[in-house]
């Protein structure tokens, strides 16, 4: 009884009774904390999801096996959105009902976007959603934090190279989704100063790979660069229809389309395509937290492979665990506090910069080429 007042205390709830006592502070009496992740496991962009929650769970089962956050576990709770929207509102309605700690790790933008007021009216963290949609972003909520550099500066890169290589006719071909909004905006954005527009935008749905609209929209006319804002399947779909309807130019991607995953869909036909990355170059010789997530790769076994996905999940598992470490009394104000105190933290080359009001860890972006026999090349 004592120890379940004291928690009470901790969690700022000393006025409530003992059988009240909200589930994610019953927790740590059962010594561990519970995490909320929804993503795809299921459906065309599955991949995402199950790289993701692979990656993280890759160093939380580390954390655990070494006794966890100071003696406590993480344990990672994965549902299945399959990309929808109103799938993740249920998911996080659960998680909400259920009493998590924290919300971590989502993928999608309009998935996320669904989450992000149940977020805010109950007050729960919200770290790490894979996702670089500047609605997420602004305005500023307390209760989000963003590891990855936001599509603006992704796409700033894009068309600052393709300019500077002197291509400017560019079109863009986007999910007809918030996802696909916001990277049409970031692209929008970085031309605008240019004095230059895209020849011509198409969209495709999401969870489709029907792109014969997009390729008759797009390709005739003749644009030397097209912009990708969608995920693997309908992106590497309209690679494929697009070259079979003659188009010579250049495919340039956003980090979101899944590298890997897209590399798989073409196999020889990736050969050329440009992907923008957010997270560390995850092959090869490497050290810091790449050397951490490779070695942790090994240890594992199976037949996983070193891919951007799941190096993100790694690295938002290290990030969000040293938030935990720092949080002190455990509480849902305590971790913010925590996540804010990582002011400066070198995640192992990885630079991370929160504060009260920096919510943005990163602004880091680099450009990627898939190779014709599954490699990836900085």
């Amino acid at each position: 009884m004592q120890r379940r007042h004291c928690l009470k205390r901790l969690a700022g709830l000393g006025g409530l009774a003992a059988g009240a006592l909200p589930l994610w502070a019953q927790a740590q009496e059962r010594r561990r904390i519970v995490l909320g992740q929804s993503v795809p496991l299921t459906g065309p962009a599955a991949q995402l999801g199950l790289q993701m929650q692979a990656g993280a769970k890759l160093f939380f089962d580390a954390v655990n096996a070494a006794g966890g956050v100071n003696g406590l576990p993480i344990e990672l709770r994965t549902l299945d959105d399959g990309y929808e929207p109103e799938r993740c509102k249920a998911n996080t309605e659960k998680f909400i009902e259920d009493d998590v700690f924290a919300l971590f790790g989502y993928v999608g933008t309009p998935t996320s976007l669904a989450a992000l007021p149940l977020v805010n009216q109950h007050k729960i963290p919200f770290f790490a959603p894979f996702t670089g949609a500047e609605a997420l972003r602004e305005p500023f909520s307390r209760w989000v934090f963003h590891l990855r550099a936001s599509y603006f500066d992704e796409t700033a890169l894009i068309v600052r190279q393709l300019t500077q290589l002197g291509l400017n006719r560019i079109s863009v071909f986007h999910q007809n989704d918030a996802y696909g909004r916001a990277g049409l905006d970031g692209v929008l954005r970085a031309l605008k100063p240019l004095s230059l527009t895209p020849v011509a935008t198409s969209t495709v749905e999401r969870n489709s790979v029907d792109v014969a609209k997009a390729v008759k929209d797009l390709v005739p006319a003749l644009p030397e660069a097209i912009v990708m804002i969608s995920a693997y399947k309908s992106c590497a779909a309209f690679i494929r229809e697009a070259r079979k309807a003659g188009y010579g130019g250049l495919f340039y991607n956003v980090s979101f389309v899944g590298t890997q995953a897209l590399s798989d869909e073409l196999g020889k036909e990736a050969r050329g395509v440009v992907v923008s990355q957010v997270m560390p170059y995850p092959f090869g010789v490497a050290t810091g937290v790449v050397a951490e997530y490779q070695t942790a790769l090994q240890k594992g076994g199976g037949d996983q492979r070193p891919n951007y996905t799941a190096i993100e999940g790694f690295l938002a598992a290290k990030v969000m665990t040293e938030g935990l470490r720092r949080m002190g009394k455990v509480s849902r104000d305590s971790l913010v506090a925590g996540l804010e105190t990582l002011s400066n933290y070198n995640a192992g080359g990885f630079q991370v910069k929160f504060g009260p009001q920096k919510h943005v860890a990163s602004n880091f972006v680099e450009l990627s080429l898939l190779t014709g026999d599954g490699r990836v090349k900085r």
